[in-house]
């Protein structure tokens, strides 16, 4: 009889334990071969933070603001090499035409919802222009990135403002907050409740010893897979189970950060094997979803300086021929900080009463087992 009540106290503790806010790599899930930074996070690359704004309010305001910052100091006059990558077009990501043509960042990389990018630009514009040496500047690239978080949040509203952007970015700090924070407060993923992830991967020294940080804005659908096992399937719960209108739309903003010396050529290349990552999570870039991806790269000897000096920039940049480990690294950091932005988040209800549920780890945790993911 002791047995048998201490085994049910154990499952107790164990069902109790699995539903709260709990990274995927403390659960036994590692996804791909290579090491984690010491953070297993996008700011393991030295001079990136990240800053969040969240609004939870009354029983309908349900969003926030997310802030990546490249560097300390300021990056209008100091642009950092980037590159994007379009998964999946049905989005809004402001300044992706100039970064396409010049190949730099000169702003914060701000997310949010939809109906606020143009909260967004507002505020990254004012921000940019306080800063102190851009007195003549009269014209700025705001990168702003979106998903719809319409079913939890009165996106109508408009509720995110130009002060809550700004607080994002002041606040920006190397320790990132994940689940329902800043951008992805009212963000849905495979169904369950979505939100901010990050990962990192380390190379070792032999291999370039490069960081690849990844921060994921997840709020899309598919049929979601953990480290190869099925788990949409084993708990019946994926785009288009019971008939061809179920919607998989959706959105997944991608931030890749690298301190690899890399120009914007290879970044994009870069940028493009993020959505490998996405897809090894059961993401599908449905008709409706907004998948892009934004690289840059932090090394300081390649920042583009707003005022030349010289009539030719020199660059570093890692040779075509030992980019494919840095590839690898984005693919298994984008994976993990997919599932990191599950694990993290937390059960919500928002708008007009509508509860989006936590990923149940109960259920999925024995799935993993039997699967081999945990204990590999």
């Amino acid at each position: 009889m002791r047995n048998f009540l201490l085994l049910l106290f154990f499952t107790f503790i164990s069902i109790k334990n699995s539903d709260a806010q709990t990274r995927a790599r403390d659960l036994g899930i590692k996804p791909g071969v290579l090491a984690p930074g010491k953070q297993n996070s996008i700011t393991d690359v030295l001079g990136v933070k990240v800053g969040h704004t969240t609004l939870v309010k009354g029983d309908s305001i349900r969003t926030g603001v997310t802030a990546i910052i490249p560097h300390n100091g300021n990056i209008f006059q100091e642009k950092v090499p980037a590159a994007v990558f379009i998964g999946n077009g049905f989005g809004k990501l402001t300044g992706s035409t100039q970064i396409e043509e010049l190949g730099n960042i000169e702003t914060p990389i701000i997310l949010t919802n939809t109906l606020n990018v143009a909260t967004g630009i507002n505020a990254v514009i004012k921000y940019s222009l306080k800063q102190q040496g851009n007195e003549e500047v009269r014209s700025i690239n705001a990168i702003v990135g979106e998903t719809n978080d319409g079913y939890l949040n009165d996106i109508r509203g408009q509720h995110v403002q130009i002060d809550d952007v700004n607080s994002a970015i002041e606040n920006a700090d190397l320790e990132v907050e994940e689940g329902n924070v800043g951008a992805g407060t009212g963000t849905i993923c495979f169904g369950f409740k979505g939100g901010i992830g990050t990962s990192s991967r380390k190379l070792p020294e032999s291999l370039g010893g490069y960081t690849i940080g990844v921060l994921v804005q997840t709020n899309f659908g598919g049929n979601l897979q953990i480290d190869g096992a099925p788990v949409g399937e084993e708990l019946q719960q994926f785009s288009f189970r019971d008939r061809i209108l179920d919607s998989a739309d959706g959105s997944c903003m991608i931030v890749v950060a690298t301190d690899a010396p890399l120009d914007s050529r290879n970044l994009k290349r870069l940028a493009k094997r993020a959505v490998l990552g996405l897809g090894k999570t059961g993401g599908i870039a449905s008709n409706g979803s907004g998948d892009y991806v934004i690289a840059f790269s932090t090394y300081e000897s390649n920042r583009i300086p707003y005022k030349i000096e010289s009539n030719l920039l020199q660059m570093e940049v890692v040779p075509n021929d030992l980019m494919s480990p840095i590839f690898m690294g984005a693919i298994e950091a984008t994976e993990e900080a997919i599932l990191n932005s599950l694990f993290m988040a937390e059960t919500m209800t928002g708008y007009k009463g509508r509860t989006i549920k936590a990923l149940p780890k109960d259920q999925v945790l024995p799935i993993l087992k039997k699967y081999g993911v945990i204990n590999k």
